[in-house]
């Protein structure tokens, strides 16, 4: 995930590069203490995450954000509270106060890397993979290897052929990034690969061998 930061503040963009050398997926590419030269910048060279104060002079963080035509994630920092309305207008993703720790400036990131993976995903839909967050890393999944998904609380197990794979995601984004026609939901916390069903019965489907529980409002939707 690439980044840059803009603060006219040296000292605040030192704190920002110390913390994002920590966060193993993110690679800030540069910081700038001049608005306009970052906006030149993002012309040449798109980044994924823009950390962005918003009090600067010349130019503040929210008319930099209204200038740009095309928007990268946006997680403002900044000393000042009161313009966090008008940020999340703008469709900021985050909203760091300073002075923030590494836990809060690492929560940012994280939801910038999950914010991506979905965008991708839709993308990723005329394709045979998804790639999955899955700790620190992305994980490439072929859809064809994937048995069956459970979800408990905000995370689900994709279970393959001889492995799992625990990723923080919702049943709703999931199905969000699986083709509609491969895979089909059978349970609350349920979603098989239509292709690897080798029985279907009344409160269950078997595949290799592992029974999938399947919901009564569900049943209907298995006569394929």
């Amino acid at each position: 995930m690439k980044a840059i930061a803009v603060d006219d503040e040296p000292m605040a963009l030192e704190v920002v590069r110390s913390h994002a050398a920590k966060v193993p997926f993110l690679e800030l590419k540069a910081c700038f203490t001049d608005a306009f030269l970052a906006l030149e910048c993002l012309q040449k060279e798109p980044v994924d995450v823009v950390f962005l104060d918003i009090r600067m002079p010349d130019i503040t963080g929210l008319e930099f954000v209204a200038s740009l035509q095309k928007k990268p994630l946006v997680i403002f920092t900044t000393a000042y509270s009161e313009h966090a309305v008008t940020s999340f207008e703008l469709d900021a993703l985050d909203y760091l106060l300073k002075p923030f720790s590494l836990p809060r400036f690492i929560k940012a990131c994280n939801k910038a890397q999950e914010q991506l993976l979905l965008r991708g995903g839709a993308q990723q839909q005329a394709k045979d993979y998804i790639f999955l967050k899955t700790g620190y890393e992305q994980v490439k999944v072929q859809f064809q290897d994937i048995l069956y998904l459970e979800a408990a609380g905000n995370y689900v197990t994709f279970v393959l052929a001889g492995k799992s794979l625990l990723s923080r995601l919702t049943m709703t984004e999931v199905q969000e990034l699986l083709p509609a026609q491969e895979f089909i939901r059978v349970h609350r916390s349920f979603i098989v690969a239509k292709h690897k069903i080798d029985k279907i019965e009344r409160h269950q489907v078997t595949i290799k061998g592992q029974h999938v529980p399947v919901g009564a409002s569900f049943m209907q939707d298995l006569h394929f």
